[in-house]
């Protein structure tokens, strides 16, 4: 059994053990190694300055949600018209993929990105995922990174096709994809739960736990997400290879842990607070620690 099937698998299983449907298999190659290199921690807080290992960066325009492409190349953000743009990691560069048309909110950016394969005939992909909120109402979409004002259209969103699997299309916020599969997670301000979509044979997905603004590991067998409790936000991990394992890894938080963000070599999470940046073991092994006191969306260049 491929490392691709177990992992799904194993994903099936959770999301069957919470919601009661089950996702379609899927196989393929076995994965390749995760990089090990951390990354440099940055923070985009909706001002033209990215704070990016230490150093603030001017990108010329409003960054709002910064995410870097798996190769650290380029960062896609939504800019100060809201439009969504990517850049060199210098600011210089930038290019407007998609136009925003007015009177939507586009938020949280994520890069979908995955080889081809040509022995399952599956294409290549360079895509942009992100939430669009249009009169009120929330969906995810996705656009070719590569383009130029390009028209994004709706991400695809399919469960299991029996009685109690369709997924819900709106209300759905913060996705993030990872991996070499396209992968991805997102939440749904409804249900105020956390969901999973493959997109390797088949798209399928389904709901994994309550929570929101949900990250997956660079492995793509865990998903850190936020959930309250007892009166602040903590941050907690789902382990999708040994069937719904769920550990708090701020069990002593004395204030709101929020918007985790994977390293790429898996080991540290970056976490928002009121008052700055921390950063603390993915394994739950340590603390958090403070990082910086700019307060605003951490993410790693790989």
């Amino acid at each position: 059994m491929t490392h691709r099937t177990r992992l799904v698998t194993a994903a099936i299983a959770v999301a069957a053990s919470v919601t009661g449907t089950a996702l379609l298999g899927a196989s393929g190659a076995a994965s390749a190694a995760t990089g090990s290199a951390h990354g440099t921690l940055t923070v985009s807080n909706g001002t033209a300055y990215v704070l990016i290992g230490g150093h603030r960066v001017n990108f010329g325009v409003p960054v709002r949600d910064l995410a870097w492409s798996p190769d650290g190349a380029h960062a896609a953000f939504i800019d100060g018209s809201g439009n969504l743009d990517i850049a060199r990691p210098d600011g210089s560069g930038r290019v407007v993929v998609a136009k925003n048309p007015g009177n939507q909110n586009w938020s949280h950016p994520t890069w979908q990105v995955a080889a081809k394969d040509a022995q399952n005939g599956i294409p290549a992909k360079d895509n942009l995922i992100f939430a669009a909120r249009d009169k009120g109402v929330s969906r995810l979409k996705y656009v070719s990174a590569k383009a130029v004002h390009g028209t994004p259209r709706a991400l695809s969103l399919n469960g299991d096709p029996g009685p109690g699997g369709a997924l819900p299309q709106t209300g759905n916020v913060w996705p993030d994809a990872a991996g070499h599969y396209g992968t991805s997670v997102y939440s749904n301000v409804d249900t105020g739960a956390v969901y999973i979509r493959d997109d390797y044979l088949r798209q399928q997905g389904g709901k994994l736990t309550k929570g929101a603004q949900p990250a997956l590991s660079p492995n793509e067998e865990e998903v850190v997400f936020v959930r309250s409790v007892a009166g602040h936000d903590h941050v907690l991990v789902d382990d999708l290879m040994h069937g719904n394992r769920v550990k708090d890894l701020t069990p002593h938080a004395t204030t709101d842990y929020t918007e985790p963000a994977w390293s790429p070599d898996g080991r540290t999470l970056a976490v928002r607070t009121p008052s700055g940046t921390v950063t603390l073991p993915a394994d739950g092994s340590g603390r958090p620690a403070r990082a910086t006191s700019t307060v605003g969306l951490a993410a790693y260049r790989p």
